[in-house]
Order: structure tokens, then sequence, then C-alpha cells
């Protein structure tokens, strides 16, 4: 038989290697083999743990780990309607119960501004009005926040010049809110809208609308410039006390049994995932304000209030400023839900908002625990 050229040899796909021989194969197709030998281990190692990996994936995922947090920036207004928030920095209420959690508190003028800053991490919870929470829940398709309590009921007032006496004669008028979209300025649009005038967001209309901050309202207002605003307290008891205004409308009058939200108690929802400990403390100091507001005096409520708006506002209220803004707050930890409804509508109505669906808003579950009793989310939420 002739003898074949190497490269022509037909290749039997293994090598015999017996003791003391050495392989009939080159070193150079016995690297290759062991390559591929150690490839075939590889690849059923890899198969494996694949496997391993679907099969951990029809199993439920454990629960991310949750732990209290260093820091909690809070949000308020340097508003009589802000009574817990007011009370709970100032005595310390919450740090008590925040304990070796730090707690860092941001004023702002209006709801708009600090649902922006909670939006960006800012701050991770925040006392305010509904609307701006119905706002940021709808934009965010229920990613952005939860309403966690409710802190005040009652305290907002449409006051005008002494000359108007009726919501005819309020067409061509210039008014003040606080904030575009804020709660009280979606109020006054909507009441405008029942009345038969047009309102437009960017201030034209039947009745001009301009959003403004409330220290600057009350001085437009004493200066003739403004002919009116639907303001929370105490800035209506300034302008009424202060500036000579009149009460047009008491928003307190257009709610069933006269109760309507004023300020709630919102939390950022990944804040709320990842640190639970730390928002049960904060409506643990929440709670006990409301109470020490609703069993304090008038004087001790007064004087309180008074030193934390020294700080924030530059100066404290004058006693039947502070006297008269106090009697048309209710302090409460009910958020109210079942007014929400009419709340979103009358965004809609305004124009700052959309139709949606705000089913799961709420998250008063903690606050049940905390508060031994059942509050109501009235369908829209957790209780």
């Amino acid at each position: 038989m002739a003898n074949t050229p190497e490269s022509q040899k037909p290749d039997s796909g293994t090598t015999r290697i017996v003791a003391g021989e050495t392989a009939s194969k080159p070193k150079r197709r016995r690297t290759v083999e062991i390559a591929l030998a150690v490839g075939l281990v590889l690849l059923i190692g890899a198969g494996a743990a694949v496997a391993s990996a679907v099969s951990n994936s029809n199993q439920a995922a454990p629960a991310p780990a949750t732990t209290p947090a260093a820091e909690l920036k809070l949000g308020y207004f340097s508003n009589v309607t802000h009574g817990p928030a007011l009370v709970g920095t100032s005595k310390g209420i919450f740090a008590k119960e925040l304990g070796e959690t730090k707690l860092t508190t941001q004023v702002f003028n209006a709801g708009p501004a600090a649902i922006e800053a909670l939006n960006a991490g800012a701050i991770d919870a925040t006392y305010i009005g509904p609307n701006p929470a119905i706002n940021s829940y709808v934009k965010s398709n229920g990613e952005s926040i939860s309403i966690i309590a409710g802190a005040a009921s009652g305290g907002a007032q449409l006051v005008v010049k002494p000359e108007i006496t009726s919501a005819a004669d309020l067409k061509g008028k210039v008014l003040s809110t606080p904030q575009l979209g804020g709660t009280q300025d979606v109020a006054l649009r909507a009441w405008l809208g029942h009345q038969g005038f047009k309102t437009n967001t960017d201030g034209s209309g039947d009745v001009n609308i301009n959003p403004t901050e409330n220290a600057q309202s009350l001085k437009l207002f004493q200066d003739g410039k403004l002919d009116g605003a639907w303001l929370p307290e105490p800035w209506a008891s300034r302008l009424v006390l202060e500036a000579g205004a009149k009460v047009l409308v008491d928003e307190k009058d257009l709610w069933e049994n006269g109760d309507f939200t004023t300020t709630i108690l919102i939390v950022n929802k990944k804040f709320a995932a990842e640190h639970p400990e730390t928002v049960k403390a904060l409506l643990k100091g929440h709670v006990e304000s409301v109470n020490w507001l609703n069993n304090a005096s008038a004087q001790e409520k007064a004087t309180t209030i008074n030193a934390v708006l020294k700080d924030t506002a530059g100066k404290p209220l004058p006693a039947n400023v502070i006297e008269r803004a106090l009697q048309n707050i209710k302090f409460t930890t009910d958020p109210l839900a079942g007014t929400y409804k009419k709340l979103l509508q009358d965004g809609v109505d305004a124009g700052t908002t959309k139709t949606a669906d705000i089913n799961g808003i709420f998250d008063l579950r903690t606050l049940n625990e905390v508060e031994g009793k059942k509050t109501s989310a009235a369908g829209l939420g957790q209780d």
C-alpha cells in the first residue's frame, strides 16, 4: 500500500495512548483536543448555570433590604395651615422620633415648587396642598408620590376689595394665588368657572389671575394694584386685618359639612420603599404634632407657631391675625380621601391637570398602624 502523506491520512477523531508509549498523533492535535475538551466542560457548566437561573426566575425575588435613612429632608410652608410641620420641627418631635436619622428642612411658598424639589430628590417628603400632589401623581403615572396622612382642613378664602360685593363684580379684575397649579389657584379657577367666567393659565381671561408669592400679594393689595386673592392662612387674615380686605368666598362653604383638605403629608415613593422605618418615624412625629395642636391652649398654639414664623418668615404675626387664622383651621390626620375625585375634576376644569385614574394615590397603612384606628382611602389606595 502506498504511503499517504500525513496531510491526506483519514482522521479517526480519537487518539490511543498506551502507558510507556508516546502518542501517535502530533503534539499540535493533542493540544487542540485538550482545548476542545476543556471547552466542552465549560459549556456544560454554563448550561447548568443558565438552567439554574431560569429555574430561579420562576421563584419570587427576595424583597430588597430596607434600612432607616441616614437623613430625612422634609419640606413645608411658612403657613399656619402647616401647623403640624411648624410644631413638629420647633418642639423637636420629629427629631425625637427619627432618632439617629438626621432631619433637614426646606421652606417653600407653594406646592408646585415643593413637588419639583421632591421629584428632583432635593427633599424626601413634604407638607403640601392636595392639588399639586394629584398633579404629580397623574404626570408620573402613579410613580412619584404617596399621600400618607392629612394635616389640616379649612383655612382658605377669597378676600377682595370692600367695593366688590358679588362674583359679577370680578369681571376684568386682577386676582392672585400663591402659584399656578397650587391648591388655592385651582380652587379659584374652578370657582370662577362655575360663575361663568373664563380664565387661562397664562393669566388672561374674563378675570386676570396672577400667581404671586403670598407676601407680595399683601403688598400689592395694600398698594391698590390687586383686587383680591384666594389665599391660605395666615395670608387671608393678614389681608383682612392689615389691608382692609373682606371675605367674598370662604372655601368651607363650597364643601359638604365644610370639610376640605388644605394640607397633607406626602412622601417620595422610592424613599418610602427603601426606608419604611423612617417614614413610620415621621408619621409618629406627625401624629404627635397634630395631637399637640388639638390639645394645646390657643395661647400655646399661637406662641409656638409664631416662634417658627419669626424664624422662617422674618417676623411673628400680630395676635389678632394668628387668632383669626387658627379659628379657621382644623388640624387632622385624615386627608379626607372622599374629596379627591372632586379635587381632580377641579384641576381638570382649571386647566392645570388632565383626566386620570388616581386609584393608588393613598397609602394610609402606616398611619393606621401608628394611630391604631382606620382612616379610609375611599377606594383610592391602601388603608
